[in-house]
């Protein structure tokens, strides 16, 4: 027996899923912090920064390569601030540097 499937967009199953309309309202909320604090990150190092998961009052941010994450971290307190003011509860930022992969 086969039985197909209608395709669906991404929103249509996130209105049939609570758990993956979580998910998704949780990569939108990453998504908006890393677009207010964009303006603080230097433009050459935007391309190697994401958005990552937020943990009680601890965002976290994806990076590429040491060198930028250093630079993160001393751009932290003004990203905080940044955040607060814009009405998220932030107390800090986690830098986690992500690992280059074979080829890229």
């Amino acid at each position: 027996m086969h039985r197909r499937f209608k395709p669906q967009t991404v929103q249509q199953a996130a209105d049939g899923s609570a758990a993956l309309a979580g998910l998704l309202a949780r990569a939108r909320d990453a998504g908006e912090r890393l677009r207010a604090v964009e303006s603080l990150i230097p433009l050459e190092m935007r391309p190697a920064v994401k958005a990552g998961p937020t943990e009680d009052e601890v965002w976290c941010l994806l990076v590429q390569g040491s060198a930028a994450a250093a630079k993160l971290r001393q751009l932290a307190p003004a990203l905080v601030a940044r955040l607060n003011t814009k009405g998220w509860k932030v107390t800090s930022i986690r830098i986690k540097v992500q690992a280059r992969r074979e080829g890229h």
